[in-house]
This record gives C-alpha cells, structure tokens and sequence, in this order.
C-alpha cells in the first residue's frame, strides 16, 4: 500500500505536502533562535547548549539534538526526491511545447525549482561552517557559536551567500505553503485568501527575521 501511495502523483504531492511543513516548523523555531544573538553572547551560547541538553535526564546528551537532526534529514530528501520525481514526471506528460501560451504564473512557482536547488547547496554550505566548521572562516571555536556567527557575517561573501539563499527560501515558502495547504485538502474558494496571506506573512518574517542576523553584524549591532 505504502508503494502504492508513493507511485502516484497525489502521494509525491502529499509527501511534499508533509514534509515541507514540518521544515517550515523548524525554521520558525531555528529563526526565533537566531534572533537571541541580539541579547549578546551569553544569551546565545546558553540557548545553543541547552539544545543538547533537551530532555534530559530522561534523554541522554544530544539524544534529542540528534532526533530532530535524524527527521530533518528525512524530510529533506522526502522532499527533494518527491520534489524531483514530480518534476520528471510533468516534463514526460509534456515532451512538447503547449500550442497556446499559458498563463503567466507567479515569480516564486516559476523559480520553485532553482530555489530549491539554491537551499540545497545552501545547507551543504551552513552545515559545513556552523557545525563542522569546515568552510567557516576566522577559525571556527566549539562551543562558542556566538563568535563563530560574528565570524561568518565579518565575510563580505558570507553575507552574500547567506541573504541570497534566505531570499529564495522566502520565495519558497510563499508558494510551497498555499501549495502544500491545497495539497493536504485545506484551502477552499473561502479560504484561499487567508492561506495567501499567512503564506505572505510567513515568507516575510522567516526572511526578514533570518536575514536579521547577518545584518546585525554588519552594522555593529551584534559584535
């Protein structure tokens, strides 16, 4: 049955659905973390260690950390994989060009995929300068990630990297939530106003408030 579900366009569309929800879940929550790095360091460090110490004493050291990690993960590739099969499948359903012009759609669902892409590559490139510190430039200092932040948005290129890929995402999320919204069953010729508006105000603040960080440090603010 799972095979089944997952073989036709409305389970791809619905696993795109799911799992593009709960990545919006955890951006609003990564976002409201970020923005502790305006109350200055101690503030910031304290929240990104009681990160691996959520749960405990019942869960052991990064237990949870890792949990959220592990269904992150998923729902990355759930999403890219459903996310590119659909993709395939439409180019096959239509091997020529339409006779009659369509309509014009909007920026974001004409840039859905190479927005995707962009995030992608933008993970990648995150991962390895604030987790592993592989890419980060300054020296990346464990278990401090309040200068290891000020380090990456001290780059004229970390700032570029970072305000284009969150651009995108905004784009991203403006479309994929009122899509993901009819996908799921919950828009309606009544509600298809409200969804479009909470998916404008959602692309808003998760741009404006990630975008916050990088900001902070080039005008001083966050040092």
């Amino acid at each position: 049955m799972a095979r089944t579900i997952w073989d036709s366009t409305v389970g791809k569309k619905t696993v795109m659905a799911v799992s593009g929800l709960i990545m919006l879940l955890y951006l609003v929550a990564h976002m409201i973390g970020n923005l502790k790095i305006y109350f200055g360091a101690g503030e910031f460090n304290h929240y990104a260690h009681w990160l691996r110490t959520v749960g405990e004493p019942f869960m052991h050291y990064e237990w949870t950390l890792w949990l959220i990690r592990i269904v992150l993960v998923a729902a990355v590739i759930a999403h890219a994989t459903s996310a590119y099969q659909l993709s395939r499948r439409d180019i096959k359903a239509r091997p020529s060009k339409y006779v009659h012009r369509r309509p014009r759609a909007s920026y974001a669902t004409r840039t859905m995929r190479w927005g995707g892409v962009i995030l992608g590559l933008f993970i990648v490139w995150h991962l390895l300068d604030l987790t592993t510190g592989t890419v980060h430039a300054g020296g990346f200092q464990e278990g401090h990630p309040y200068q290891n932040v000020v380090d990456t948005f001290s780059t004229w290129y970390g700032n570029v990297v970072y305000i284009v890929a969150m651009l995108a995402l905004g784009l991203h999320v403006r479309h994929g939530f009122w899509s993901a919204a009819q996908t799921l069953g919950a828009g309606s010729r009544a509600r298809d106003r409200a969804l479009k508006t909470v998916a404008d105000v959602l692309a808003l603040l998760l741009t404006a408030g990630f975008i916050a960080v990088p900001v902070g440090v080039m005008t001083g603010v966050v040092s």
